[in-house]
C-alpha cells in the first residue's frame, strides 16, 4: 500500500472540505502536486460517493457527503440548525477571537459564508442573509434602490435570486420585469426586502457555466476538434481539465467533444495550432475562425499599404 499517496489524498480531501475560494491550480502550489493529480483525485472522490461541488474554477467537497456524516453524526448540524446558530451569532456583539473563530467555522463547514463572514458590512452582511434564506426557501425578493453599473440609474428590482457568485459578492437572479436572468452585486444594493412568494419562474432560472477555456456565460455551444499528439499535449497542459474530454481515435489523432461558453478562448486555441487542428461538424466555431482570419488578413494588408 502507498501510505504517502493515501496520505496525499487524505490531505487534499481535508483541504477542499475547507475549500472556498482557491482554484486548482492553487490547491496544487498548496499541496505540492500536480495540477492533473489534483483532477484525479477530485475524480476519484466523487467515484467514491463524496459531494463534490464546483464554482467556476474553485472546487470543494461537501461536508454533507455522506462518509463525513457518518463519522459525526453526533455533532453534525444540519444547514437549517447552522443557520439559527450563525443567525444568533450574527447578533453577538462581540470582538472576542473564540466567537470570530465560530463564525469562520460555521462559515466554513456549513457554506454559510453568506450569512456568517465576519468583518462584512453590517447592510452588506443582512442583505446577504436574507438572500440565502431566499434561495433556501425559493422565495422572491425586492432589491431596493438597486445602483446600476451601466445605466446608473437607482431603482427597486423584484427578484427570483438562486445562485451566489464570486465569493457571495454577487448574486445570479431571474428579474421578474426584464424577464431576464442577471448578475447583482451585493454592494450596490440597499436593502433586501423577503417576499412571502415563492419563485414562479423557476424553469427560466439559467445554470452559469465556466468552459474548459475559462470563459463563462449561460449559454453552451457544442464544439468538437480533432487534433495530433502536439495540439492534445498543449491543450491538457494549458486547460488540464479539459483532458477528461478528450478521446484517443487512433494511434496519433485524439478528438476534444465539449460544449463552451464563448467562442472566443477555443477559438483562440485553434488558431494558435491550426495545423495540427480539424473542426468536425461545429459550424459556429469554423464561421467564427473564418471571420477572425478574415479579419487579421484586411488589418495586415492595411499594415502593409500604410508602409508603402
Amino acid at each position: 500500500m502507498d501510505d504517502n499517496k493515501i496520505s496525499r489524498q487524505l490531505e487534499l480531501l481535508v483541504f477542499l472540505t475547507n475549500n472556498k475560494h482557491m482554484n486548482v491550480e492553487e490547491v496544487a502550489e498548496a499541496l505540492h502536486l500536480s495540477r492533473r493529480s489534483v483532477y484525479r483525485y477530485i475524480t476519484s472522490f466523487r467515484n467514491m460517493g463524496f459531494i463534490v461541488e464546483q464554482h467556476g474554477r474553485v472546487y470543494s467537497i461537501n461536508p454533507d457527503s455522506s462518509f463525513f456524516t457518518q463519522i459525526t453524526r453526533q455533532i453534525h448540524f444540519s444547514e437549517e440548525e447552522a443557520y439559527v446558530i450563525s443567525q444568533i451569532l450574527n447578533q453577538v456583539v462581540d470582538n472576542r477571537s473564540e466567537v470570530r473563530h465560530l463564525r469562520d467555522k460555521l462559515a466554513r463547514l456549513y457554506n454559510c459564508d453568506a450569512l456568517t463572514q465576519y468583518g462584512l458590512d453590517e447592510v452588506v452582511a443582512y442583505n446577504l442573509s436574507v438572500l440565502f434564506r431566499a434561495v433556501k426557501e425559493e422565495r422572491m425578493c425586492v432589491l431596493h434602490n438597486y445602483r446600476s453599473g451601466n445605466s446608473k440609474r437607482v431603482s427597486d428590482r423584484i427578484v427570483e435570486p438562486y445562485l451566489f457568485m464570486s465569493g457571495n459578492t454577487e448574486v445570479r437572479c431571474y428579474e421578474v420585469s426584464s424577464q431576464c436572468n442577471k448578475t447583482f452585486k451585493l454592494a450596490r444594493i440597499e436593502r433586501v426586502e423577503l417576499l412571502d412568494l415563492f419563485w414562479a419562474n423557476k424553469a427560466a432560472h439559467r445554470e452559469y457555466y465556466t468552459d474548459f477555456f475559462h470563459f463563462t456565460g449561460e449559454d453552451r455551444i457544442p464544439v468538437t476538434l480533432e487534433m495530433g499528439y502536439l495540439a492534445m499535449s498543449c491543450l491538457i497542459e494549458e486547460y488540464p481539465e479539459a483532458g477528461t474530454a478528450v478521446q484517443q481515435i487512433a494511434s496519433d489523432r485524439y478528438r476534444l467533444c465539449c460544449d463552451v461558453c464563448s467562442l472566443k478562448g477555443v477559438g483562440r486555441f485553434v488558431m494558435g495550432l491550426c495545423d495540427d487542428i480539424d473542426i468536425v461538424d461545429s459550424p459556429a466555431l469554423s464561421a467564427y475562425v473564418s471571420q477572425c482570419i478574415a479579419a487579421a488578413q484586411q488589418r495586415l494588408q492595411q499594415a502593409q499599404r500604410d508602409q508603402q
